[in-house]
C-alpha cells in the first residue's frame, strides 16, 4: 500500500499552483499527511539587476521577498487546514527546481504536487519548465496539474 506522509506543493502564486494546492491538500486530507507548501524566491546576488544601483542593499530586498512569501504562503491555507495538514510554510533562495528537489530529498518527501503551465513548443524550448525538470530528477513521485483539469470529487 502506498504511504504518503509528506506531500510537498511548490508555488509560484499562479493560478495554476493554486489548482495544483487545491489537489495537494484533499490527497493530504484523504491520506492523513503533513503538506509542506515553499515557494523559491530567486536570488538576488546572482541576478545582474541594477537595484543596488538604485540604492537599495540586495540582503534588505530578499530580507522584503522572503517576508511578503510568507505572508503570502501562509495565507494560501485557512488556520483550520494549517493545524489539520500540519501545515510548513518555507522559502527558499536559488533556481526553482533545484530548491525543490533539495527540499524533498531533505525532508523525505513522498509526493510532489505542482501546475504546470503547458507552455507552447517554442517557449518551452526557450524556457524550459520547471515541472518537466523537477519530474526527472525528483526522488519521489510528481503529479502535475495543468489549470481547468477536472478537480478531485471526494466522497
Amino acid at each position: 500500500m502506498i504511504t504518503l506522509k509528506t506531500i510537498l506543493a511548490p508555488t509560484d502564486f499562479s493560478t495554476t499552483s493554486n489548482v495544483a494546492l487545491d489537489h495537494a491538500k484533499a490527497l493530504a486530507e484523504k491520506f492523513g499527511s503533513t503538506l509542506h507548501l515553499i515557494h523559491v524566491l530567486p536570488d538576488p546576488h546572482a541576478q545582474a539587476w541594477s537595484v543596488e544601483a538604485a540604492g537599495i542593499p540586495l540582503d534588505d530586498m530578499l530580507t522584503r521577498w522572503r517576508e511578503e512569501a510568507l505572508v503570502r504562503l501562509t495565507g494560501m491555507l485557512t488556520d483550520e487546514e494549517r493545524q489539520s495538514l500540519r501545515a510548513v510554510v518555507e522559502t527558499r533562495v536559488g533556481h526553482p527546481f533545484l530548491e525543490i528537489i533539495r527540499y524533498a530529498k531533505q525532508h523525505e518527501v513522498d509526493l510532489i504536487v505542482m501546475g504546470t503551465h503547458g507552455r507552447g513548443a517554442i517557449e518551452h524550448m526557450l524556457l524550459g519548465s520547471v515541472a518537466e525538470k523537477v519530474v526527472r530528477k525528483a526522488p519521489c513521485p510528481v503529479l502535475t496539474v495543468r489549470q481547468g483539469q477536472v478537480q478531485f470529487a471526494m466522497p
